[in-house]
C-alpha cells in the first residue's frame, strides 16, 4: 500500500485540491462522496482506488487525460487499470420507419459488437426541396401533408359563449334561470363573453409552367386543407383562373387530383396573374369571399401580364383581406431575390413572404395562416 493511502481522508482531500489546481472543477460534494468511497473500498487493490476516484471526481469526459496523470503521480505505488483490448466493431445503418413492424424471428444475434446508426427517412422529407423529390417520395411525402392542420387565424365571432366568475357581460337569461332555483334570488350570476371562429383561408396556386415542378406538391397540400376544413377555397391561376373547391373536397386525393388537372384548362402554360387576380376580386374576393379572410398566393412572381395591373388588384386585395400571404419556393434558393418583374410590382402589398420549397416549409407556412406564427415581413426588391 503507498504511503499516501495510510489516511485515506488527508489523501482525498490532496488529491482534490491537486486535481482544482490543473483546472478541474470538484465540487465539494464529491471530494467528500470520494472520501467515503476510499472507506469503501480495498486500498491494495489500484484499480479499486482508481474506480473510486473516476467515478465521483470526473464530470467531463476531457478531463479524464488529466486526473490519469495526476492520479499516476500522486498514488505512485497504485497502477492505472489496463484499458480494455480493443474488438472490431461492425457498423450498420437502420431506418426509422414507424410503420414498420418488429421482425419476431428467431434469428440468433451477431457475436460481433455492432454499432447502429440511425435515420428517419421522414426527417429528411421534411427539408428535401419538391423539385429534387422522385415518385415513392412524394407519395410519402402526400402522408405528411395530411397531418398538417391548416386553420385560419381566430377572430372574435358573434356568438357569446358562457364565462367563469364576474368576466365579460351579464347574462340575463341565465342568471334569471338560475334564480328560480334559489325562490327567486339572483344569487348565482352569470356572464358571457365572445367567442372565436377560425378566418377563412383562401389559397391561390401558380400552375404554369415555371412552377411545374412545385405545382403537384402544392395541390396536394391544398387538397389536404380543403378536404379537412369547410372555410378554405382553393382557385388554380395561370392564364385564367379556375376554382376548384369542389374538385378538392373529395377524400381520395388521387381522384381528387385527377379531376382537379381535368378542370384546369391551362395546366403548364402561361401565367397572367394580374387578370386572374382581377376576376378573383370581382367575382368573388370583394364581394365577400375575401373579406376578413387569409388570402394565400402560391407562386414565383414569373408574369406575363402587366406588372401595374397586378399591382393594382393586389392593392385591391390587401384592402379586403385581414392578411396576404405570398409564398414562393425559390425564396429558398441561395441569393435568390425579388427581381421578377411580377414579385416585385406585388410584394409592397403582401403581408408575409415565406417559403414553399418543402415539407418543413409548408408547416411554417400552417403556423403564419393560423397566427401562431410572426408574420415574416416582405422584402424590398
Amino acid at each position: 500500500m503507498p504511503d499516501v493511502l495510510r489516511d485515506p481522508a488527508t489523501a482525498a482531500v490532496a488529491f482534490v485540491r491537486a486535481l482544482r489546481q490543473a483546472g478541474l472543477v470538484v465540487p465539494i460534494d464529491a471530494s467528500v462522496t470520494f472520501t467515503a468511497a476510499l472507506d469503501q473500498v480495498d486500498l491494495v487493490v489500484g484499480d479499486d482506488v482508481y474506480w473510486a476516484g473516476r467515478a465521483t471526481l470526473v464530470r467531463r469526459a476531457e478531463d479524464v487525460v488529466a486526473f490519469d496523470q495526476l492520479f499516476a503521480a500522486f498514488f505512485g505505488g497504485v497502477p492505472l487499470p489496463r484499458p480494455p483490448a480493443s474488438t472490431p466493431q461492425r457498423i450498420t445503418i437502420a431506418v426509422d420507419d414507424p410503420d414498420a413492424e418488429m421482425d419476431g424471428g428467431d434469428d440468433v444475434a451477431d457475436a460481433d459488437p455492432t454499432v447502429q446508426a440511425r435515420f428517419s427517412r421522414v426527417e429528411t422529407l421534411r427539408h428535401k426541396d419538391f423539385a429534387a423529390y422522385d415518385d415513392d417520395e412524394l407519395a410519402e411525402a402526400w402522408a405528411l401533408m395530411d397531418r398538417l392542420a391548416l386553420v385560419g387565424a381566430p377572430r372574435p365571432s358573434r356568438r357569446s359563449i358562457p364565462t367563469r366568475g364576474v368576466r365579460g357581460r351579464p347574462d340575463l337569461r341565465r342568471t334569471v334561470r338560475h334564480a328560480l332555483r334559489t325562490g327567486g334570488e339572483p344569487i348565482r350570476r352569470s356572464h358571457t363573453q365572445p367567442g372565436e371562429r377560425f378566418r377563412r383561408v383562401v389559397l391561390l396556386v401558380d400552375v404554369s409552367g415555371s412552377m411545374e415542378a412545385y405545382a403537384r406538391p402544392l395541390l396536394r397540400f391544398v387538397h389536404a386543407a380543403v378536404a379537412a376544413r369547410s372555410r378554405i377555397e382553393a382557385f388554380a391561376l395561370g392564364t385564367r383562373l379556375t376554382r376548384l373547391t369542389r374538385e378538392l373536397k373529395r377524400r381520395d386525393p388521387d381522384e381528387a387530383l385527377r379531376l382537379a388537372a381535368a378542370a384546369v384548362a391551362d395546366f403548364a402554360g402561361g401565367t397572367r396573374l394580374g387578370e386572374g387576380l382581377a376576376r378573383f376580386n370581382d367575382e368573388w374576393g370583394v364581394r365577400g369571399m375575401a373579406r376578413g379572410a387569409v388570402v394565400v398566393i402560391l407562386s414565383d412572381g414569373w408574369d406575363r401580364g402587366d406588372p401595374e395591373a397586378l399591382a393594382e388588384q393586389m392593392q385591391r386585395l390587401q384592402r379586403v383581406a385581414h392578411r396576404v400571404v405570398w409564398v414562393n419556393p425559390l425564396k429558398a434558393t441561395p441569393g435568390y431575390a425579388p427581381l421578377a418583374r411580377g414579385m416585385a410590382a406585388a410584394l409592397p402589398h403582401v403581408d408575409a413572404f415565406v417559403e414553399g420549397h418543402s415539407i418543413d416549409a409548408l408547416e411554417r407556412l400552417a403556423a403564419v395562416i393560423a397566427g401562431d406564427a410572426a408574420p415574416v415581413p416582405a422584402a424590398a426588391p
